[in-house]
């Protein structure tokens, strides 16, 4: 622990704010958002909005603060959660880099305005699309990495406010991003965060490695 302190916080904040913005991906939900809230006066998409990340924010921060608990209630190390967490991400990053995951997003959002679900907010802005299986395991890898360091675990909880409030910012300014980026800058957008995100899913999977042989 003691030597987290002094060389952590600036590389776990990097680390952390690259992870969760990769992840989470703020741009990539443009159209998705622009979708769901598709005929809604501007008051009520700017509530949608707040609801989001709002919603969001408890469950990735819920998931940084007892994610590791509810590991140890079911007896799982830290280790194989973060080669587990790693395949995930890796998963997920390949969907990105080949296109799935905006084709899967578009898919949700249009079935959740079929199904006339009552807070489209709650689902699918904030799960699953923006507190998803990724981002919630990500949460949890980078608390794990904190070693219980309060610095450190203050920190996570900082970057996943700063991301969710990019992605409010994102949300405010979604009609004008889809008409600047337009389709292909979205698509190009999405394949380098994924090439991105599998690189750091390879290093969740060499830490955890290491940490079981060590």
């Amino acid at each position: 622990m003691a030597s987290i302190a002094p060389v952590m916080p600036v590389e776990f904040l990097v680390s952390a704010l690259v992870t969760l913005i990769v992840v989470v991906d703020p741009l990539g939900l443009v159209p998705t958002f622009i979708a769901i809230t598709h005929g809604l006066p501007r008051r009520a998409r700017v509530s949608v909005a707040w609801r989001a990340c709002l919603i969001a924010a408890i469950v990735l921060a819920g998931s940084a603060l007892a994610g590791d608990w509810l590991l140890r209630m079911l007896a799982i190390t830290l280790p194989a959660f973060r080669i587990a967490g790693g395949l995930l991400l890796f998963s997920i990053a390949s969907e990105m880099v080949f296109g799935v995951r905006i084709g899967r997003n578009s898919q949700q959002a249009e079935e959740a305005i079929e199904e006339r679900v009552r807070d489209i907010a709650a689902f699918p802005l904030a799960v699953p699309l923006m507190a998803g299986p990724g981002a919630i395991t990500a949460c949890v890898l980078l608390a794990g990495r904190t070693e219980g360091a309060p610095l450190a675990l203050a920190s996570l909880l900082g970057v996943i406010a700063l991301v969710l409030a990019l992605c409010l910012l994102v949300f405010a300014l979604a009609s004008r991003i889809a008409g600047l980026i337009g389709i292909t800058g979205n698509v190009v957008v999405s394949r380098l965060l994924g090439v991105l995100l599998a690189a750091l899913a390879v290093q969740f999977v060499i830490d955890g490695v290491r940490a079981a042989l060590g």
